[in-house]
């Protein structure tokens, strides 16, 4: 299920489909940031599974975040760096939301 969700998101094998919720954030984040996407941000994380199919072997799956997954291993220096909260709208909320179905964390 979370695979085909980053995909209805509009993550695919073939790249981001316009007028999707993936190139509103990836449009969005990119404003954010001064007009790249970040290596490592919920643009380029969730294309990459998108591309891949690899979001439960990622550890991002339906029921939360598979412990000593790379979500886990995200989501925890998300958390250190934010001074223990995994911040909204960042990796970790974003990826976790949309392979959920939902809307990702917008800021």
């Amino acid at each position: 299920m979370s695979d085909q969700n980053v995909r209805n998101a509009g993550f695919t094998p073939s790249g981001i489909t316009g007028g999707s919720l993936a190139s509103s954030l990836m449009s969005q984040e990119a404003r954010a940031s001064g007009g790249g996407v970040p290596s490592g941000g919920p643009t380029s994380t969730l294309q990459e599974m998108g591309a891949r199919g690899t979001t439960h072997s990622s550890g991002y799956t339906s029921h939360g975040i598979s412990g000593g997954s790379r979500a886990s291993d995200t989501m925890s220096k998300e958390a250190t760096a934010h001074g223990g909260g995994v911040p909204r709208g960042g990796t970790t909320s974003t990826v976790q939301s949309i392979s959920m179905g939902g809307k990702g964390g917008r800021r």
